[in-house]
């Protein structure tokens, strides 16, 4: 057998060096192996034929067998289309092609027996199908349980006739050519223990399955196999990173810690942050070095647990530093922990671009000489200028703002890496957590601080506006102020950047009485932040924005949260926007703006921010209705693998159980020496140099 890994897809009969160009330019197809892991996307059984006379125009996929009457050329300009009358004796249905007219006239004779596969429906009163697959009769090969599959395909595909057919062409011959059984990628133990389909019996079924049982059990194998090597290889990198580095051990909770603990400690704790530091209480001891994600909704009181993990590290002689993404929410952690500590004994410094001159020399000579004990900065701290005398704890907020490679120049400023916290107000479904953060421990907050009452969201349509103005109103004469967002796509779209400006100018004209700011990401960083603070000093009322706010601006006084255009934003986002408001004890407001006319998607997703706060059910729901390459936070940081059939948001379970199986091969088989499992540890290695990603993910 040939090895289909390294077989350019070229020489497959029927593909040929130009076919072979535009698959690997529009699939990244270049081998047979590429070919043969690229997956149907659906199936429709092609077991029965109807009779024209059965046809309504409400039908899915149908096959029907007769002759072609007569063709004729409709329509001008890019409404030309090609129209054949096609009968089985029954009645009569139009065959109409926009595209490719020239080949369709050469290739198909009337008055010849074709089958014919498509969609029907009903344009001017008469059946047609757009495109149809058109066979000659004694050309179709159906399984016994007819089901055909189908392959995605791009424009520039079709346009080469490389459609879904041509497709499944191509991997019949390639399966025909398959003699014997593939290599097997996945242990004896592991495949009899699962139940689990041999791997060349579930590649055949799952492109030409015999009937439903194989398909399912094709499926099952195939996607068991990829998350099980996803598991695989960041555990094993997790256990590396165990071995290689050991953690400072903080072996004492000390003065500092119990002062603020008894004495400055503005509200008691909450159950869940109880239960978090413990968490990391237990870390910071052990010897490992700590890798943990904070998961906690806006507002949930991280900074406060991260502030205490830092008093803990300074408990025990090291230094600590908080890093954001933006000037804005650096300032923000550092006035909160300065107010937390007042007339403690801690030297608190905030590190930014715009900290200069002789302000910056004071603060690095501190950092050096151990006087400075926690450092709240932006990436300003990752600059090689910035030493510490020992730094033991590093904290990073909102880290998907920042890369592995940012996050890791931290590790280099002490002997040995420091413990890591990293903090997100972005919900993480948890199996998104397990793929992304697969390597960090991860605690969740899931109970806001005692006397905040939940955010009342209420969905509005735009043809009611004097009510919303009314309400606004409201609560501007009760002394609250107002976010107003717009969306902006792309800083670039002009469309948008016009509503903003239109929206400024709308409002202005309905407060005449009220100050007023706007914020988008167009303007200059000093400019933007010039009115942020107007904003937060409350000399404005309203602020009217884009996205640019979502993460991190605390303004307690803030009780109106109104999203224009809300259809157009996805839940993730308006749930961080939303967690801009509710910051203050007064009951707060988030109203989403939008047209009457909704998709399904979207009134789903309105319904959902309508009926729920928490923000783990939202992520899931995000998860389910968007797929895991559009979540928010992933975009950055990506999903780093490509998944070919397993769907994070649908396969959870799967997910779940194929981790256990890879944490108790490593625990088994610590070392990757045990005889049974050198199938594993190969088929770990070439995945990780086929798909670059792969030994990243962290």
């Amino acid at each position: 057998m040939f090895d289909l890994t390294t077989r350019d897809i070229k020489f497959l009969s029927g593909v040929g060096p130009q076919r072979a160009a535009v698959l690997n330019k529009e699939l990244g197809i270049s081998s047979l192996h590429d070919l043969l892991y690229y997956f149907p996307y659906k199936y429709v059984d092609r077991s029965r034929i109807y009779a024209i006379r059965e046809i309504d125009g409400s039908m899915p996929y149908i096959q029907l067998k007769g002759e072609i009457l007569g063709t004729e050329l409709a329509g001008e300009g890019r409404g030309r289309r090609l129209v054949a009358h096609f009968s089985d004796g029954t009645g009569v249905v139009d065959l109409v092609w926009f595209q490719g007219i020239k080949y369709v006239v050469g290739k198909y004779k009337v008055h010849k027996e074709y089958i014919v596969f498509g969609k029907p429906t009903v344009f001017n009163g008469r059946f047609n199908i757009a495109h149809p697959d058109v066979e000659e009769v004694n050309d179709l090969k159906l399984t016994p349980g007819g089901l055909q599959p189908y392959y995605n395909t791009t424009e520039r595909m079709k346009r080469g006739f490389l459609n879904s057919r041509a497709i499944e062409r191509m991997m019949s011959v390639l399966l025909s050519q398959v003699d014997g059984p593939l290599p097997e990628t996945l242990s004896p133990a592991i495949l009899a223990e699962h139940h689990l389909m041999p791997l060349t019996d579930a590649l055949r079924n799952i492109h030409f399955p015999a009937n439903a049982d194989l398909l399912r059990k094709a499926q099952y194998r195939l996607k068991f196999e990829e998350l099980f090597y996803v598991q695989l290889n960041i555990l094993r990198y997790a256990q590396d990173r165990q071995r290689r580095y050991r953690g400072y051990v903080f072996g004492k909770v000390g003065g500092i810690f119990n002062t603020f603990y008894s004495e400055h400690l503005p509200f008691e704790l909450t159950n869940a942050q109880k239960r978090v530091l413990k968490e990391i209480r237990r870390d910071l001891g052990s010897g490992r070095q700590m890798n943990r994600l904070l998961q906690g909704d806006v507002g949930s009181g991280k900074t406060l647990v991260a502030l205490m993990s830092m008093l803990i590290a300074l408990d025990n002689g090291f230094q600590a530093c908080l890093m954001a993404p933006t000037e804005i929410l650096a300032n923000q952690h550092y006035e909160t922990i300065c107010r937390f500590v007042e007339g403690m004994d801690v030297r608190v410094e905030l590190l930014t671009g715009s900290v200069k001159g002789k302000r910056r020399e004071a603060i690095l000579a501190g950092l050096l000489s151990g006087d400075v004990h926690i450092l709240v900065g932006t990436h300003a701290l990752i600059e090689d200028t910035v030493n510490f005398a020992s730094l033991g704890l590093a904290v990073i907020d909102e880290q998907h703002r920042f890369g592995v490679k940012q996050r890791s120049r931290l590790w280099t400023k002490n002997d040995q890496p420091p413990h890591v916290l990293v903090m997100t107000a972005t919900p993480i479904p948890r199996t998104l957590a397990m793929t992304l953060y697969g390597d960090l421990d991860v605690s969740v907050i899931d109970e806001l601080p005692p006397g905040r009452k939940p955010i009342v969201t209420i969905h509005q349509f735009d043809s009611h506006r004097e009510s919303l103005y009314r309400s606004m109103r409201k609560q501007i004469d009760e002394g609250r102020q107002v976010y107003i967002v717009y969306p902006l796509i792309k800083e670039s779209e002009k469309t948008d950047l016009k509503n903003v400006e239109e929206g400024y100018e709308r409002i202005c004209a309905a407060f005449p009485d009220c100050v007023v700011c706007k914020v988008h990401g167009r303007m200059k960083p000093a400019e933007k932040d010039g009115q942020m603070q107007r904003f937060v000093s409350g000399e404005a009322q309203i602020m009217v924005a884009t996205t640019v706010i979502e993460v991190g601006v605390n303004v307690p006084n803030a009780s109106v949260m109104v999203i224009e255009n809300a259809e157009r934003f996805g839940l993730s986002q308006l749930h961080q926007l939303r967690g801009r408001v509710g910051r203050g004890a007064d009951q707060s407001y988030c109203i989403l703006v939008t047209g009457y006319k909704l998709a399904e998607d979207t009134r789903k997703r309105l319904e959902i921010m309508v009926r729920t706060n928490d923000g783990f059910e939202i992520a899931e729901a995000d998860l389910k209705l968007r797929g895991p390459g559009d979540l928010e936070g992933t975009q950055q940081s990506g999903v780093a693998f490509d998944l070919k059939i397993a769907d994070i948001a649908r396969d959870g379970q799967l997910l779940q159980h194929v981790r256990e199986v890879a944490q108790k091969v490593i625990e088994e088989d610590p070392d990757g020496t045990a005889p049974e499992n050198v199938v594993l540890w190969r088929q770990l290695k070439a995945l990780r140099k086929t798909n670059v990603n792969w030994a990243a993910i962290s």
